[in-house]
């Protein structure tokens, strides 16, 4: 295996050199590729060689990948065998099957680490291939956490395809949001080694999408802030009780009724309802007769909105199959605009145009949503706001919205249910946090004097 990982290091360099001294539409490329990310981060030397990794295997001139095209190049492959019936032709097409994740070491190898996806709860053997990783990773102990790019071997064996960033141990809190940042810099990677879950992820997207237009009557509704939010816990509080349904639980009844009718356990309790994503240690305090909830159902915690939203006077919700829900305490007033019942001065409508084109929260399925109701007017607010009289909005919209770093094709939204196990991390962390935040707000005992009982 070492001489395997050693030719394997001596390929890769090749690749990268292949591509680093490449020229034409290969060099054009990567030179998008490289700017189009670089926008997103921080531009430092870590982040441009992740870049370029994953230019190697994402990155595309027609319809191939620069390994692909790397593959052509190098005649002097052989389809021999060179360990257990892998030939170098077959090992660097697996490299198609490489990608980031955040990973916790679960075990130190004599030549290598176990490593555990946290995004997926997969588990590898992974093994450096170079000198310098190895003597970087020389410390690395069980439980610590780094960042990085790993691509296959053989069946069995990972190695290192990119540099790596180490996170040390880290508490659930750090843990949920370096989890969370993963989501926002990475998305196209979430569930990349487990297509099943991603999967699933968009499913829920979509029955979350059809439970919205069935509760709330359509796509599309406005309401003042405050009664937004109650109508988004009653609908909230709706699909807990139907997913409790379908795991079998009445939630009209309490855990001890079903208990004693049923004649089943806790733990068989605890379990379908964790399925769904319950709290166990509320189903445990519950079976305590402490129910944080009330007196008569299990729910699940409720969710509230943000505080900015509200208090917002209206609140649009936009709703769709694959980009999820938008929420917008700004889009009454768009609509006014683009409806000729906007009478402010035109500097006051371009701050608003200028927001929607920049801010990242205003996606690619907002703009479609005004341009297929306002087409007309859309197209002459956009005309004077980016001095192009000839703008023509069906036939540039997408080319302006790419133009503000805004995707056209939507990323995993977040109203997209997560593995069991990702659900469980960020209920601890958030348990934590609150109990964190109890400790430094409860006051001190005094040290002198008399204390009042």
């Amino acid at each position: 295996m070492d001489a395997i990982l050693e030719q394997t290091h001596k390929l890769k360099q090749a690749l990268v050199d292949f591509v680093l001294g490449a020229e034409g539409e290969l060099a054009q490329a990567l030179e998008t590729y490289a700017a189009a990310h670089l926008r997103r981060g921080t531009g430092d030397t870590i982040q441009q060689e992740f870049i370029i990794d994953s230019f190697l295997v994402e990155g595309k001139i027609a319809d191939k990948s620069p390994l692909d095209l790397f593959i052509e190049n190098r005649q002097d492959l052989s389809d021999g065998y060179i360990y257990e019936g892998l030939s170098l032709r077959s090992l660097i097409q697996n490299w198609h099957h490489s990608f980031i994740g955040l990973f916790a070491v679960t075990n130190v190898l004599p030549d290598g680490f176990e490593f555990r996806n946290w995004l997926t709860d997969k588990q590898y053997i992974v093994k450096p291939s170079d000198t310098q990783t190895i003597q970087g990773l020389s410390r690395l102990k069980a439980g610590e956490i780094l960042l990085t790019r790993i691509f296959p071997v053989n069946n069995t064996c990972w190695t290192f395809s990119s540099p790596y960033i180490l996170m040390g141990k880290l508490g659930n809190p750090k843990l949920a949001v370096a989890i969370g940042n993963f989501k926002e810099n990475y998305k196209n990677h979430l569930y990349s080694d487990a297509p099943d879950l991603l999967e699933e992820a968009w499913q829920s997207v979509v029955q979350y999408h059809q439970q919205f237009v069935d509760f709330f009557g359509g796509d599309e509704i406005t309401l003042p802030g405050y009664q937004l939010n109650k109508k988004i816990a009653e609908f909230q509080e709706l699909i807990s009780q139907k997913h409790l349904a379908v795991a079998g639980i009445d939630a009209s009844k309490s855990l001890a009724e079903m208990v004693a009718e049923a004649g089943i356990s806790e733990e068989e309790i605890q379990t379908a309802a964790k399925e769904v994503g319950a709290d166990s240690n509320v189903v445990r305090q519950i079976f305590k007769g402490k129910n944080p909830y009330g007196n008569s159902k299990i729910v699940m915690p409720r969710v509230n909105l943000p505080a900015e939203l509200r208090k917002a006077k209206q609140v649009t919700v936009l709703s769709h199959p694959r980009w999820g829900q938008m929420f917008l305490p700004t889009y009454t007033r768009m609509q006014a605009i683009l409806s000729h019942e906007d009478r402010q001065d035109i500097e006051g409508n371009h701050t608003l145009i200028r927001y929607y084109l920049e801010d990242k929260s205003i996606n690619a399925f907002i703009w479609y949503r005004l341009a297929q109701k306002y087409p007309n007017k859309l197209e002459e607010v956009l005309q004077g706001f980016l001095q192009r009289p000839d703008f023509n909005l069906l036939n540039e919209l997408d080319s302006l919205l790419q133009e503000f770093d805004k995707p056209i094709e939507p990323d995993l939204p977040e109203v997209a249910s997560v593995p069991i196990h990702l659900h469980n991390l960020f209920q601890e962390a958030l348990t934590e946090v609150n109990k964190s935040q109890l400790k430094v707000k409860r006051p001190k005992k005094s040290t002198k004097g008399f204390q009042s009982g």
